[in-house]
């Protein structure tokens, strides 16, 4: 699996998903990343992609691991497109 690769795939959902919030970053819920279909078959590890992504500071989210059900609110916030 090509980490770097995963990463621009989810920065790319991430711009089809979401919307501007309030700082004028695209922010898309988790779970709306987590149940979308082309998302579920692009990505295998989407837990882990979003832990590469937020590590190399190019996303960021609230807590150190999203769960599908308990964290679908939270708001995965692109800092680097």
């Amino acid at each position: 699996m090509n980490v770097e690769h995963e990463v621009q795939l989810l920065v790319e959902e991430i711009q089809r998903l979401g919307s501007p919030n309030a700082d004028g970053k695209i922010s898309v819920k988790f779970g709306v990343l987590f149940r979308d279909d082309r998302c579920a078959n692009l990505f295998e590890a989407m837990v882990g992609t979003l832990k590469a992504a937020k590590r190399k500071k190019i996303i960021s989210f609230q807590g150190e691991l999203l769960l599908q059900g308990v964290h679908d609110d939270v708001d995965v916030v692109l800092l680097q497109e």
